[in-house]
């Protein structure tokens, strides 16, 4: 149980921080930010006529004004909070168990009010970008889904579809500059439907077996090139075709 030297030193630590939070508001005019409405524009009427460079580097001090506010803000509400448990009486005490948090604890963190064991249980406002909710479900991200190899459309495939329709990229930006803009989209050279040449020519039974091959001209150059090279496929050499290959008259 806290002495009651401990509680007054520890009930001046926050009456001290409180001050200090709010003279650094007084000073810098709450980081420059409308306390009425804080999200607002920077004051401009147009950005039309503003320089891109100039436009990142506004936006950045911007977001790095509103990091600092929101952080102020919530440590002094934390201190608030602190403070109307001593008034209670029931400061020093976890707000889950009840049970009594460590001077130790207490004299690190004054705002402290649960012990270690529950301090990871207490809900923390997270006023995020809407836009953000989109970055886990259903998909993932992309290190998540390379680790689950059961995911049949992931994060990269949804990527890799949008990217289709054109970005900022052109082939002269690129390392390598493909003969065509298609080409300058990630993985642009993967199949879509199939993943080996000859799952356009080749299928089978509900078993797994009796492998079919239907004749087309994919299949006729497919054939040449393994006989060219000497090779078979996975599951041996392929069967005969049913039928004539067909031709671009059909």
């Amino acid at each position: 149980m806290l002495t009651k030297e401990q509680l007054t030193k520890l009930k001046n630590e926050l009456k001290a921080g409180k001050e200090q939070i709010i003279s650094r508001f007084k000073a810098n005019g709450h980081f420059g930010i409308d306390v009425t409405f804080p999200f607002n524009s920077t004051g401009d009427l147009s950005s039309y006529d503003n320089h891109p460079g100039d436009e990142g580097t506004e936006l950045y001090e911007r977001e790095k004004d509103l990091a600092l506010y929101e952080h102020e803000r919530e440590h002094l509400h934390d201190i608030e909070h602190a403070l109307s448990l001593i008034e209670k009486g029931t400061y020093g005490r976890c707000e889950v168990c009840g049970k009594e948090i460590p001077y130790e604890r207490l004299s690190v963190l004054p705002t402290a009010t649960t012990c270690s064991e529950h301090s990871s249980t207490v809900s923390v406002s997270k006023d995020r970008p809407i836009e953000e909710e989109v970055l886990t479900p259903p998909y993932g991200r992309f290190e998540q889904d390379e680790r689950n190899e059961n995911v049949a459309y992931d994060a990269e495939d949804a990527y890799q579809d949008v990217e289709r329709y054109g970005d900022s990229d052109t082939p002269q930006d690129m390392e390598f500059p493909p003969q065509s803009y298609s080409q300058t989209y990630m993985e642009y050279e993967e199949r879509l439907g199939n993943v080996e040449d000859y799952e356009n020519f080749v299928a089978t039974d509900i078993t797994g077996k009796e492998i079919t091959v239907y004749p087309t001209i994919e299949h006729e150059q497919y054939e040449e090139l393994l006989d060219e090279e000497g090779i078979m496929t996975s599951f041996g050499d392929l069967p005969p075709a049913e039928k004539e290959p067909y031709t671009e008259d059909d």
